[in-house]
C-alpha cells in the first residue's frame, strides 16, 4: 500500500502505549500520509490531546469535544479517512468494536468509517489470552473491512512477559505499506514453527523447526496475491508483518486455530511441526531434581493434517510435509496415501548443510496419480514458490 497522500484516521485508546501512537503518527507523516486523531477519554489521561493536535496540525476528535472542531466529527473524520487505524486498542475498545457498540470516539469513528480498518491490540497478557478477547478479535478477522495486527510476546509495561505487546510503530508502518490493496480473491492458511507441550512449569517437549520454510511460502502466496493467514508456535525468524498472525504454543491449540478458520480459506498448507505426542499429567509445579528415574506418560495429539483433510469443503486444496529421515521415498508415499492430502512435501533433514536452520532443503512434492519424484536440493524460497504455484494451478483447475 503506498501511503504518500493516504489520509489516515488514528484511534488511540487508553493503553500505555498511547505514547507510542505520537511516534506512529510522525512516522506515517514521513511517508508522506496525513493523519487526524480521535482519542478515548482514558487515552487522554496517558498523553495530552494537544500533543496530538500540535503533530498533527489538526483539532482531535475527544469526548468532550473541541471548540475549535466541528458538530459532527464522529461523522466528518470517518469520511475525511482513506483508512481508519487504531493504535493501540485496549480491550475495551476492542469489545466495542466487534460487538457493535459505538459511545466513545474511537468506537464511533470505527462505526462510521466505510473505509479499510486496522486495529492494533495493546493490552496485559492474561487479557490477550482470555476467553473475551479471543472471541471478540475472532469477530473483528471476520468483518472483511478489517484486519488485525499481530501482537508480539515481550515485556510489558506491568513486568509480566508474553503476547499483548503493542506492535512497534515501524512495524505497524511496515505491514501498511506491505498490504497488497489488489489480492486475487483466495485465502491461504500456512501453519509454521514448532509447537512445545508442556511438562511441567519450566519444561516442555518440542522439536527443531526454526518457521524459515512456513516464512517463505507466506510471501510466495502473498506474492501471487493470496490473503494469508498464519497460523504459529515459537519460530527463530519473525512472523510476516502482512499476514493475519494466529499465535499459539501448543498442538491443541494448533488444532483449534486450523480447524476455527478451515471453512474461510481456499487452501491449507500444513507446513508446522506439530507434536505427535503431549504429556499425558501436566505437573503444576517444577518437577524437583531427584536423580531417580522419570516415567512420562504421553498421549496422541489430534492429527490436524488429516482432521483437516476429513472436514475440507469442495475445491479447497490442502498440502501436507512429511519429514522422513530413513527410507524417505517409501515412507513418503505411506503418509501421502494415509494423509488424503491433495499434495505432500516430502523432505529430509539429514543432509548435511540443509534442513532445519539452512536455508536449502532437499525435497519432492508428491501428487496423486503420479510417480514420486527423486529428492532436489533447493532453497526453502524455491520450494515455497513451486507449492504456491502447484496450489494455484489446482485452485484454478478445480474451478474451471
Amino acid at each position: 500500500m503506498n501511503l504518500s497522500g493516504k489520509k489516515i484516521l488514528l484511534g488511540v485508546t487508553g493503553s500505555i502505549a498511547a505514547y507510542k501512537a505520537c511516534e506512529l503518527l510522525r512516522l506515517l507523516q514521513k511517508e508522506g500520509a496525513e493523519v487526524r486523531v480521535a482519542m478515548t477519554e482514558a487515552a487522554t489521561k496517558f498523553v495530552a490531546p494537544l500533543t496530538f493536535a500540535s503533530l498533527s496540525k489538526c483539532p482531535v476528535y475527544t469526548k468532550d469535544g473541541n471548540p475549535e472542531g466541528r458538530p459532527f466529527q464522529h461523522i466528518d473524520f470517518p469520511r475525511w479517512a482513506d483508512l481508519f487505524l487504531a493504535a493501540p486498542a485496549s480491550a475495551d475498545c476492542i469489545g466495542k468494536m466487534a460487538n457493535g457498540i459505538a459511545d466513545d470516539p474511537v468506537s464511533l469513528c470505527y462505526m462510521s468509517s466505510a473505509c479499510p480498518k486496522w486495529i492494533a491490540p495493546a493490552m496485559n497478557t492474561t487479557m490477550f489470552l482470555s476467553p473475551a478477547v479471543k472471541r471478540n478479535l475472532i469477530t473483528l478477522r471476520s468483518f472483511s473491512d478489517t484486519q488485525i495486527l499481530e501482537s508480539p510476546s515481550g515485556e510489558l509495561a506491568c513486568g509480566e512477559n508474553g503476547p499483548g505487546r503493542f506492535m512497534e510503530p515501524a512495524e505497524i508502518v511496515r505491514a501498511l505499506k506491505n498490504f497488497r490493496e489488489k489480492e486475487n480473491g483466495k485465502t491461504v492458511l500456512i501453519t509454521a514453527g514448532r509447537t512445545e507441550e508442556a511438562i511441567d512449569p519450566v519444561r516442555y517437549i518440542s522439536n527443531r523447526s526454526s518457521g524459515k520454510t512456513a516464512v517463505a511460502l507466506a510471501e510466495a502466496f502473498w506474492n501471487a496475491g493470496y490473503r494469508v493467514v498464519f497460523v504459529h508456535g515459537p519460530m527463530d525468524i519473525s512472523a510476516p508483518t502482512f499476514a493475519e498472525n494466529v499465535r499459539i504454543k501448543n498442538s491443541l491449540e494448533m488444532y483449534q486455530a486450523v480447524m476455527q478458520r478451515e471453512s474461510e480459506v481456499n487452501a491449507i498448507v500444513h507446513c508446522a511441526a506439530v507434536a505427535d505426542y503431549r504429556p499425558k499429567h501436566v505437573s503444576q509445579t517444577k518437577i524437583k531434581d531427584s536423580r531417580s528415574q522419570l516415567n512420562l506418560e504421553l498421549e496422541p495429539n489430534p492429527n490436524i493434517l488429516r482432521d483437516s483433510v476429513k472436514n475440507k469443503s469442495a475445491g479447497q486444496i490442502i498440502v501436507g510435509f512429511g519429514l522422513e529421515t530413513d527410507d524417505v521415498k517409501n515412507h513418503g508415499a505411506e503418509k501421502f496415501e494415509k494423509s488424503g492430502a491433495d499434495l505432500l512435501v516430502l523432505n529430509t533433514p539429514v543432509m548435511q548443510n540443509a534442513g532445519f536452520g539452512f536455508d536449502r532443503v532437499p525435497f519432492a512434492i508428491l501428487e496423486k496419480n503420479a510417480p514420486i519424484p527423486e529428492l532436489q536440493m533447493h532453497t526453502k524460497s524455491e520450494l515455497a514458490q513451486k507449492i504456491a504455484d502447484k496450489v494455484t494451478c489446482l485452485l484454478e483447475s478445480s474451478h474451471a
